[in-house]
């Protein structure tokens, strides 16, 4: 991704907010093109300080909205406050069938299997089992489909994935979690962010839809921003 294509939807000198493309990792690596290595290109482009360090992490097939720190003394705040779920995070998904209910909160017990990269729904708490909270709304529908706005209430590894997959429901094109389709990765995006900003006690919202492509646009931009 060329740097010209970033799209930072906020920023001052402390901390800015821009949309991970799908692909794109959150983390500074070694190998692929990662967030950091492509903030800080353009900061150094415009003969800033580009400072960038990540806060909070998005899957490398799930793109949207991401907070990211500017300063070193900034970005412990922010992870702090990711920590203790003060920043608001709003996701859209597309689900391969339909919810029972329209309206509702999800509460699971998960256990992930690092080795396998995997999260499971568990009957118990034991060690490596800790809560998910989630609590979503249908914008829309197909005959096949279901589009939902997701709130996360805890930050669990492929919690939004897992939890709906567990009830029948896997997100399209997530193969991990049982919906494999050829015509895309899975269908999650990081929609909306809020926080309080933690130098200035600025109050931050903001909201990017997703990109014109399938299955997005299998849904009018009004559904999409309901």
């Amino acid at each position: 991704m060329p740097q010209n294509d970033l799209h930072i939807v906020f920023e001052d000198k402390y901390l800015l907010l821009c949309v991970k493309p799908v692909g794109v990792l959150s983390e500074d690596s070694e190998s692929g093109a990662s967030m950091p290595r492509l903030l800080c290109a353009h900061y150094s482009a415009l003969r800033q300080p580009n400072y960038i360090a990540t806060v909070h992490r998005l899957d490398k097939i799930t793109g949207g909205l991401m907070i990211f720190s500017r300063r070193r003394e900034v970005t412990g705040k922010l992870i702090a406050a990711v920590a203790a779920h003060q920043v608001e995070k709003e996701y859209l998904a597309v689900l391969r069938g339909h919810p029972k209910e329209k309206e509702a909160e999800l509460t699971d017990l998960l256990f992930r299997d690092a080795a396998k990269n995997k999260s499971y729904v568990v009957n118990r708490m034991r060690k490596g089992v800790r809560e998910a909270k989630l609590s979503y709304r249908v914008l829309a529908e197909t005959e096949e489909l279901t589009l939902v706005r997701v709130r996360l209430h805890t930050g669990r590894t492929h919690q939004i994935r897992v939890q709906f997959a567990s009830r029948g429901l896997p997100l399209l094109g997530d193969i991990r979690y049982g919906s494999k389709d050829p015509k895309c990765t899975t269908s999650l995006w990081s929609y909306r962010l809020a926080l309080t900003h933690p130098l200035t006690g600025e109050k931050i919202d903001v909201c990017q839809p997703p990109p014109v492509q399938y299955p997005w646009n299998l849904f009018s931009c009004a559904e999409l921003q309901k």
